[in-house]
């Protein structure tokens, strides 16, 4: 699928921003499409790294920020990968307010009120819902970036909790996660009530093979 074949769906600062590096779509990146990405459906991306599924967290965001269907939350694994999305959607998206959330976990952050896109971790957005930040019933779209963690023993709990309330509070929320190792994408999709995209493939070629004796042996 090329890039102008869905002009008519996104708004047109966010098109002539995106033809400027990329004129055909990635296999998983038409599917999500098809699938309802730009219809506010939920979707669940399970494919390879590298294989385009940031883009598509990108044509959400920026559909439901120009078309004002509310605040964008990305929600990010780590704090220093939240910190390099900042950086990178601020660079290629300057005309988005965009915030990047990680700090104190005991404040409701008021002035985030004032952006389009916020950048945070699971556990300060848990926080940000706790102490009822004001804006929090403007947000439109939620993107789970590695949203296999729901499995971490530690981790998962905290991110479980924050999609069943985000989904209780907010009745027209879309809800995109994003993952490459999901063991059970299907039943993740039905508890998201989502739309399912897997695909396998990925820019380079993946080889595997066996170190021994300074020697890789590939298969």
């Amino acid at each position: 699928m090329e890039l102008k074949e869905i002009k008519s769906q996104l708004p047109e600062k966010i098109y002539q921003e995106l033809e400027k590096e990329i004129k055909e779509l990635r296999p998983c990146q038409e599917k999500a499409i098809e699938k309802g990405l730009l219809k506010r459906k939920n979707i669940l991306i399970c494919t390879p790294t590298a294989s385009g599924k940031t883009l598509c967290a990108e044509l959400a965001f920026t559909k439901t920020i120009m078309e004002k269907k509310g605040i964008a939350v990305y929600i990010a694994p780590m704090k220093a990968l939240a910190s390099e999305k900042f950086k990178d959607f601020r660079r290629k998206y300057p005309f988005i307010r965009t915030a990047l959330s990680i700090g104190d976990i005991d404040s409701s952050d008021p002035y985030l009120a004032d952006y389009d896109l916020i950048i945070t971790t699971s556990e300060k957005f848990d926080s940000l819902i706790r102490h009822k930040a004001p804006w929090l019933s403007s947000i439109g779209l939620v993107i789970v970036d590695e949203i296999h963690l729901l499995n971490d023993p530690k981790r998962g709990p905290t991110l479980e909790i924050l999609i069943t309330i985000l989904r209780k509070i907010l009745k027209e929320i879309q809800i995109i996660g994003l993952s490459a190792t999901i063991g059970n994408p299907e039943q993740l999709s039905e508890w998201l009530d989502a739309e399912l995209v897997i695909d396998s493939w990925r820019p380079t070629k993946l080889h595997k093979g066996v170190f021994f004796n300074g020697k890789i042996e590939f298969e």
